[in-house]
């Protein structure tokens, strides 16, 4: 096991402690009389990555607990992980209650080496981003000796400063981590290598496309020579809101076609399309959950999906799918081929601007199709900012920023992660409605027979207005209509009785 996990590279490694860090479920624990939060036992840590091992793809069914037992060993004298009071350094770990705590410097690290033997039963001091790679960044060895090196000649207070330090280039790396964490489990693969080319994408993009949006969503451009021109736009504005919009010029019988021509060819005569090349390979595996019990799934994925866009291509393409979507929609705009639907329309002049390989497939076409209609139908969700998702990273960066001033070691969180609900049928969502609202008017129905602080006049109006707009519920509670003032055949309490206090001497029965 230990072989695969430090395989060349120390690829397997850094991906079973991403993975590890990424999904260990954390809670607070009491310990001699002590609370600590974000933490987990060793029992807990084994159960969850032997689990995560069998079903990896390099390691499989064969892992053993023990085997399970001796990686988190290795992870806790490489720091991987450190117990509740900050100590690692040795292999000191048992399938047992013991608490443990991920440290505040990033799991991922060059093939792990053995310490020397005057080392391995001593307690290390806690290294500082320096000490390893920054935050969420594998930098060269050559780098981390020359930090390491410098950080053992400055004095104390000098490395606790430093180790404290958050750069730009840290905050734009645990932009693309967390982001990247979660399109893989949402994907639900073991892997994103295999579908996307980690060169491409570019954490500023990501940055870029969820802070600098307008009003309505849309990418605002900070180099104005990389956005639609000016006439581009308007003819696009004047198709999306036609007949309110025609701009200053005079319109003429077959305008609307001459207009949507022209923005055709500008959309076509771009050097790329718009998913560009280097995603091609991630979208097209994208098109898997493209299934109608998977929507939500789809609408996520491609959500994220698109964040890795240039801010320019996701700016035209937001542009090109609410033009195409209204356009398709608008009962009033005259049709634009006089053979073919404005919506197929849509669909088939766009797809190849939107979609394509450097190299051209036969297949293009198709999958090219069937992905722009399905934007054009959930554009507005999928070219949208994920509220969660940013909220997620800025409390990450901002929990960092507040430990920088805190004398204390902070633990730093592990990358938040999120679940999805279980999609259900429609079927079985109108039923859930509907028992739901039966039940909340149950339990209205029966406080308006109970409250002591309604009056018999209103009471009786009340259940009138209820029986008549929900008889079935009012049947339920009154079997019968002549029990609605005489219920089980009980003598009717007056009014003043109902504030009397219950006592020995006294009783309804008597």
């Amino acid at each position: 096991l230990l072989v695969v996990v430090r395989g060349p590279g120390g690829a397997s490694w850094n991906e079973v402690t991403r993975l590890f860090r990424a999904g260990m479920p954390l809670r607070k624990h009491r310990q001699n009389f002590r609370h600590y939060a974000s933490c987990f036992t060793a029992s807990a840590a084994v159960d969850w990555l032997h689990q995560l091992l069998c079903n990896n793809s390099n390691f499989g069914p064969d892992v053993t607990r023990q085997q399970t037992v001796q990686l988190l060993k290795k992870f806790l004298k490489n720091h991987v992980i450190e117990d509740v009071k900050g100590r690692w350094g040795t292999e000191d770990l048992e399938d047992n209650n013991v608490l443990y705590r991920f440290p505040s410097t990033s799991p991922l690290k060059p093939i792990p080496c053995s310490a020397p033997a005057s080392e391995s039963r001593s307690i290390k001091k806690r290294p500082s981003f320096k000490d390893k790679e920054g935050f969420f960044r594998f930098r060269s060895t050559r780098r981390q000796e020359k930090e390491t090196q410098v950080s053992d000649n400055q004095p104390e207070e000098e490395q606790q400063k430093q180790r404290r330090e958050l750069t730009v280039e840290d905050e734009q790396e645990i932009w693309r981590d967390i982001t990247l964490t979660h399109l893989q489990r949402i994907l639900d693969v073991p892997s994103l290598d295999e579908v996307l080319d980690h060169r491409y994408v570019n954490p500023q993009n990501i940055i870029h496309n969820m802070t600098k949006v307008n009003k309505h969503g849309v990418v605002t451009l900070d180099d104005k020579t990389n956005d639609l021109p000016d006439w581009v736009l308007s003819a696009m504005r004047s198709l999306a809101n036609w007949p309110k919009y025609n701009g200053t010029q005079q319109s003429y019988p077959g305008f609307e076609r001459d207009v949507f021509k022209t923005v055709s060819d500008y959309f076509y005569s771009l050097p790329q399309p718009l998913l560009t090349y280097e995603l091609y390979e991630l979208f097209i595996n994208v098109l898997g959950v493209l299934q109608p019990q998977c929507e939500r799934v789809a609408i996520e994925a491609l959500q994220l999906c698109t964040l890795l866009l240039p801010p320019a291509s996701r700016r035209k393409l937001q542009l090109l799918m609410r033009m195409a979507s209204r356009i398709s929609q608008n009962v009033d705009m005259p049709r634009l081929h006089p053979a073919i639907g404005t919506r197929t329309l849509m669909v088939h002049t766009f797809s190849g601007c939107v979609l394509g390989s450097a190299e051209e497939c036969d297949l293009d076409e198709l999958l090219a199709t069937r992905l722009v209609s399905f934007l054009m139908d959930h554009q507005q969700s999928i070219l949208s900012v994920p509220e969660y998702l940013l909220g997620a990273i800025s409390d990450h960066i901002q929990y960092l920023r507040t430990s920088q001033t805190d004398k204390s070691d902070p633990v730093c969180p592990p990358l938040p992660v999120y679940t999805f609900c279980h999609q259900i049928s429609g079927a079985e969502f109108e039923q859930q409605k509907l028992e739901s609202s039966q039940k909340a008017m149950e339990e209205l129905l029966e406080i308006l027979v109970t409250d002591q602080n309604i009056s018999e006049k209103d009471r009786r109006k009340k259940l009138k207005q209820f029986q008549k707009q929900y008889p079935d519920i009012y049947r339920q509670r009154f079997p019968s209509p002549d029990r609605e003032s005489k219920t089980d055949n009980k003598p009717k309490i007056k009014p003043p009785l109902l504030n009397i206090k219950k006592t020995k001497a006294f009783s309804i029965r008597n």
